[in-house]
């Protein structure tokens, strides 16, 4: 069984990718691994808010992860934030298809969800490796480099 995905949106819809979309990219990070996500699409207030609470940084960003270890065996997973507004200026400044920059951020934050993480060099690059893998399965090409 794999994780079942809600979507609350708190901006308007323009420019983000469907419900569809958003669900077969946590699907695909988060595989066989049961578990509910929600997918909370927020502006740039709110996701400096929840940064500065949780992170300490007091600017938005472009996706935070909330995982839920001790709910995982009640069936969740977590949260993900996304910043659509950040997600977009990033597609813009780094020159690829907001889409692709959307898949890019929904597996990103659903492999935190699932414990991976980027601190060191070794972690990073087997997160790195596991998002290319999953995002070519959706003929989106490698999210670290600048020029897709």
């Amino acid at each position: 069984m794999s994780a079942g995905v809600a979507i609350q949106r708190r901006v308007p819809a323009r420019g983000i990718p469907s419900a569809a979309s958003l669900r077969a990219w946590a699907a695909a990070a988060t595989g066989a691994r049961a578990g509910q996500i929600t997918i909370r699409i927020v502006g740039a207030e709110e996701s400096r808010r929840l940064n500065a609470r949780y992170r300490g940084k007091n600017k938005p960003t472009n996706v935070l992860s909330f995982p839920y270890p001790e709910l995982t065996g009640e069936g969740m997973l977590g949260d993900l934030v996304v910043c659509a507004p950040v997600v977009a200026r990033e597609a813009r400044e780094q020159g690829k298809p907001p889409r692709h920059h959307w898949a890019h951020m929904i597996v990103h934050g659903s492999l935190h969800l699932l414990g991976y993480d980027h601190i060191d060099a070794k972690d990073a690059g087997r997160m790195e490796a596991r998002e290319r893998a999953i995002l070519a399965r959706f003929d989106i090409p490698d999210p670290y480099l600048l020029e897709n």
